[in-house]
């Protein structure tokens, strides 16, 4: 089977709803995490699904686990 390579918009629905949580803006999570705005952006609009390492550095930034953040994008997952 081959690895599911489309964009995972539970991914950045939960990043989005926890960053907005947190009162951080996109820039502010992107400095956090050491990632550009920019692609902080097209994750969470499902556009582009980060790498293991940008999750971590992500979920850091967020205050929660790579496994709550998964918790969290299982949860928003269903196509709206």
């Amino acid at each position: 089977m081959a690895p599911r390579t489309e964009p995972q918009p539970g991914l950045g629905r939960a990043i989005k709803a926890r960053r907005e949580e947190c009162g951080l803006s996109q820039e502010e999570l992107g400095l956090a995490s050491e990632i550009h705005p920019t692609w902080i952006s097209h994750i969470e609009s499902g556009r582009n699904n980060p790498a293991w390492g940008s999750v971590r550095r992500i979920a850091g930034a967020l205050d929660l686990t790579v496994s709550e953040l998964a918790k969290r994008a299982e949860e928003l997952d269903e196509p709206q």
